[in-house]
């Protein structure tokens, strides 16, 4: 028997990854571990095992991967304390014995320009030198970050960047979920580029709002450095706003770019286009 078990589960993409991998293994084969373990309680009456592991308190995480065979560790949100935080998840899964473990990194990590791959090179790097077979499962920019601000763009019709004409395969959460729930359960090891099917830009990302809401909508593209200013002025921290037009400068640069259909493969359908996404955006 092999138990499998999911680091970060009570995120959004956790919960898409435990939901797909519910539907590969039995229930009571696998372990959800979470900082809140009651945020959980509806996964633990389907048979579940719930553990508390907090990536900042290393001394729960060694007992919350007790028999753990597979291990996906998805990458915490604390930019800056990654690196630690990961590091002590890869600690105690080699303390506990886990004998495979699959991690959320960045769209082609070891050449990414994104300021935020540093963490993820680092972070693989501790993977690699562990010793523990593995799975690096590079993600791209989820499609959920360009149609979860619709609201706006639609209010003012502007999707406002500084992206270019760079194109952006990006994924759902659902479709990278079932990539890591699929990685999970069958072990399979190596660099996984994992990327949408169909490329955009942000002009076609845009137009196609425009067309299916029937409102004017344009993307209007900026420097990286006015960008940054004017999402500081709506009221993002410094640090934040840095981060944001970096990787939104990067975009146009190709750095969410990939054809490799890695990632459909995986998951063995087409992935959800972002004419889908926003279709199902718009219907909320």
């Amino acid at each position: 028997m092999t138990v499998y078990a999911i680091a970060g589960a009570t995120g959004q993409l956790g919960r898409k990854a435990l939901d797909d991998l519910l539907t590969r293994v039995d229930p009571t084969d696998v372990v959800a571990l979470a900082r809140d373990p009651a945020k959980l309680v509806d996964y633990a009456e389907q048979g579940v095992a719930v553990r508390l592991a907090d990536y900042d308190a290393p001394a729960t995480l060694t007992a919350a991967l007790a028999g753990v065979d597979n291990l996906l560790l998805i990458s915490g949100n604390a930019v800056g304390a990654r690196v630690a935080q990961h590091g002590a998840v890869i600690d105690a899964a080699k303390a506990a014995g886990v004998s495979f473990i699959a991690y959320t990194s960045i769209l082609h990590a070891d050449e990414s320009p994104i300021g935020l791959a540093q963490e993820h090179r680092d972070t693989e790097a501790l993977i690699v030198a562990s010793g523990i077979p593995h799975a690096l499962l590079r993600n791209t920019w989820y499609m959920e970050n360009y149609t979860g601000s619709l609201a706006p763009a639609l209010q003012f019709g502007v999707i406002s960047g500084a992206a270019g004409d760079g194109r952006i395969a990006a994924a759902t959460r659902a479709d990278l979920g079932a990539a890591a729930a699929a990685v999970l359960a069958d072990g399979i090891t190596g660099v996984h580029e994992l990327a949408g099917d169909s490329a955009f830009t942000m002009g076609d990302f845009a137009a196609e709002v425009a067309a299916q809401s029937g409102k004017p909508v344009a993307y209007v593209n900026m420097t990286q450095a006015d960008y940054q200013a004017q999402l500081e002025g709506v009221g993002l921290p410094g640090f934040i706003a840095a981060m944001v037009a970096d990787s939104s400068f990067q975009t146009s640069t190709g750095a969410l770019f990939d054809d490799s259909g890695a990632l459909s493969a995986l998951i063995g359908r087409p992935t959800a286009t972002y004419q889908q996404a926003i279709a199902a955006a718009l219907a909320v």
